[in-house]
């Protein structure tokens, strides 16, 4: 059996209890007393035999409040509790940063990479030029994985393998709560998973929110609002010219448990999970689009060399 080492927590993201749900199993009573309702919910609603990860388990925890660590470990039937993520060296054989605060994946990272440990880092994995380029190293030899869920989305299993009948794509539109770094990274990884074309520059209108036009090297535009606070969306339609498709994704167990199981695939295969060179792309999708909202203008790719 090999063995994870999980590390979060940061605000309003309760991944760890989704990923050692997975992994480990849950306890009911840990779960439903953890503080996160919504977890319970729809884990609760799984079949037994949708746990469990190809001979892993997380036997080491850490978030930065230990209150929180208890109730991830009594949840997630987690059997080590730890002061310090250090302490996971030497003693896991992978690790997963289950946390969207982007600005600490790096720091906290680093030390794992360095001694050659697997590492699997939440969306988005930096808007940092200079941690990306210290990152791409490990991205390219596959010790390095990263993205969003939403990748492995189970709704948008159909145009991923039917995708030659929507004809040509002309417009792909998607919607999503919050902010445009931690949450229309979502719908990039979704989208950009789907199409072959490559994205090429970034706009973003004037809006309340965050409105991104990102347009790609055939010609292909993606519209992507990341709305703010606003009822539950997360929302992907494609129009072609023999076909439309409108997709709402809610399975989050499903993607969840694709994405832990094509980390724990490529470590055992040594085969890359994601083309690195597409998870650096997605990033500077995000950065373009920024630099485009404070800038005013339409930013390109070519603009930011990783």
């Amino acid at each position: 059996m090999k063995s994870f080492g999980i590390i979060g927590l940061s605000e309003g993201n309760g991944h760890p209890f989704s990923y050692g749900s997975i992994i480990n199993g849950y306890s009911p009573e840990g779960l439903a007393a953890s503080g996160w309702p919504g977890i319970y919910e729809y884990v609760r609603r799984r079949h037994a035999s949708e746990f469990g990860l190809d001979g892993w388990t997380i036997t080491h925890a850490w978030t930065q409040d230990p209150e929180s660590t208890k109730k991830l470990c009594a949840a997630c039937r987690i059997p080590h509790s730890v002061g310090d993520y250090l302490e996971f060296l030497g003693t896991v054989d992978a690790v997963i940063i289950a946390r969207d605060d982007y600005e600490t994946h790096f720091q906290i990272a680093r030390p794992f990479l360095e001694a050659g440990l697997p590492v699997f880092i939440d969306k988005p994995l930096s808007v940092d030029v200079s941690e990306l380029r210290a990152f791409k190293p490990y991205l390219e030899k596959g010790q390095l994985m990263s993205c969003s869920g939403m990748r492995y989305s189970r709704e948008l299993d159909e145009p991923r393998a039917y995708l030659a009948a929507y004809g040509r794509l002309k417009l792909i539109r998607g919607a999503i709560v919050l902010s445009w770094e931690k949450y229309g990274v979502h719908l990039l990884e979704a989208i950009l998973a789907i199409v072959p074309a490559r994205p090429v520059s970034v706009r973003m209108p004037l809006a309340e929110h965050a409105s991104a036009l990102v347009r790609l090297d055939d010609g292909l535009l993606i519209q992507i609002d990341a709305l703010g606070e606003c009822a539950r969306t997360f929302h992907v339609e494609l129009f072609g010219t023999q076909r439309t498709g409108a997709f709402d994704i809610t399975d989050n167990f499903s993607m969840f448990r694709r994405m832990l199981w094509e980390f724990a695939q490529s470590i055992r295969t040594g085969q890359l999970a994601i083309p690195p060179e597409r998870t650096l792309e997605i990033m500077r999708v995000l950065i373009a689009g920024r630099m485009a909202r404070n800038e005013n203008r339409e930013v390109l790719l070519n603009e930011i060399q990783l």
